[in-house]
């Protein structure tokens, strides 16, 4: 093959590569949680880059915060399961995200009203095209809701008409068995179903240049170590095993501050091997 030729295939091979990889990233987690990738789990942490198909999973009390590239954030409550299906920026940023179970909020960036965007979340069995809006939605095993806080979205759901919700407050639910309908929810209910997205003052939260860690045990033996650090690691932790003074440590960084890591002691302790962890402050 010519070398232009070859340097030409090279250039849009990149050029694809980076369409793709438009730097959905995580800000912020509150453990445990997970990142699911080409078959295998770890522990989700903050800064990752999230690629086509990637899931991520909280458990109980876990939280996630996401940045989209153009300015808008998603944030995940507890048990959630999230997918980043599919993203693209050509001009106008597109994606595809789904919600296959929990909660979740989508706001844009009002510093940034200018960048255009069209972005589909899909909530289980409901989709709700968004061209710049707040919205806030959850899937249980009796339905799937969304509901607008701000702004216009396009509701639909398979086998039944799309409908436009533009008035804020409204919201679309479809039950597991039954024809969705909209309704309007009051300022109260908003502010309870919030509380299940944000970040919580009882978890144990991480963000990128968090300089706080708990140290969960120490080892004479690494391989002790290993085991642990193994353990914690599934459930949702991300440990990492260090060595000082001769001895071998299986430690959690990145937190945000001392009650965040209160919180993550409290949270490893049922880990078999967690013994008397400490704090290690800034």
């Amino acid at each position: 093959m010519p070398k232009p030729l070859i340097c030409l295939v090279l250039t849009l091979l990149a050029m694809a590569g980076a369409a793709h990889a438009q730097g959905v990233v995580v800000e912020a987690v509150q453990y445990p949680a997970w990142l699911e990738r080409n078959g295998g789990a770890v522990p989700l942490t903050p800064g990752t880059t999230l690629r086509p198909n990637d899931q991520l999973r909280t458990g109980a009390n876990a939280r996630i915060q996401i940045k989209l590239p153009e300015g808008s954030t998603v944030k995940l409550g507890e048990n959630a399961r999230f997918s980043v299906d599919r993203t693209d920026d050509r001009g106008v940023f597109r994606a595809v995200l789904s919600v296959i179970t929990g909660a979740f909020r989508f706001t844009t960036d009002a510093l940034r009203p200018s960048k255009r965007r069209d972005v589909s979340i899909k909530v289980r069995n409901v989709t709700a095209g968004i061209r710049g809006t707040d919205l806030w939605g959850k899937s249980t095993d009796e339905r799937d809701l969304v509901c607008l806080l701000e702004g216009k979205i396009s509701v639909g759901s398979e086998g039944h008409p799309t409908v436009t919700l533009d008035q804020p407050l409204d919201f679309y639910q479809r039950p597991r068995e039954g024809a969705p309908s909209v309704a309007k929810v009051d300022a109260k209910q908003i502010e309870e179903w919030a509380k299940e997205t944000e970040m919580s003052s009882d978890g144990a939260g991480a963000r990128l240049g968090g300089d706080w860690r708990v140290t969960v045990a120490a080892f004479p033996s690494r391989d002790d170590a290993l085991q642990l650090n193994r353990r914690a690691r599934a459930a949702g932790y991300p440990t990492r095993v260090a060595t000082r003074e001769g001895a071998h440590l299986v430690e959690i960084g990145g937190l945000v501050g001392e009650s965040e890591a209160r919180a993550l002691m409290a949270g490893v302790r049922s880990i078999p091997g967690v013994s008397m962890p400490v704090i290690q402050p800034r």
